[in-house]
């Protein structure tokens, strides 16, 4: 059974290249996440006190004893570098982990 992942968009309308980057990114976690079994990835979309549009994106992961676990946001104007900011933020906790009972 494949790593499942569900995504969320605030404040804006998500899009199919915005959902193939973080597939992507999904299948490289999937080498890392031998005991993750869901990804929620919610992106959020606000204004800085510039005015300017920033980017939000937040994982947590479910593992197969149902403890969640928070990844550190990624944050970027660009909504790309936001996801993989957070994707690689995932990645190298889940390979500095070691066993899963290191939560």
């Amino acid at each position: 059974m494949g790593l499942g992942m569900q995504i969320a968009y605030l404040g804006f309308t998500g899009s199919s290249a915005i959902e193939r980057e973080a597939g992507v990114e999904l299948v490289r976690l999937a080498g890392v996440a031998t005991d993750i079994v869901d990804c929620r990835l919610t992106i959020k979309a606000s204004l800085d006190r510039a005015g300017h549009t920033v980017f939000d994106a937040q994982l947590v992961l479910l593992t197969r004893d149902f403890q969640q676990v928070m990844v550190q946001r990624g944050t970027d104007a660009d909504v790309s570098v936001a996801l993989h900011h957070t994707f690689d933020d995932a990645f190298e906790l889940l390979r500095g982990r070691g066993a899963p009972e290191a939560y």
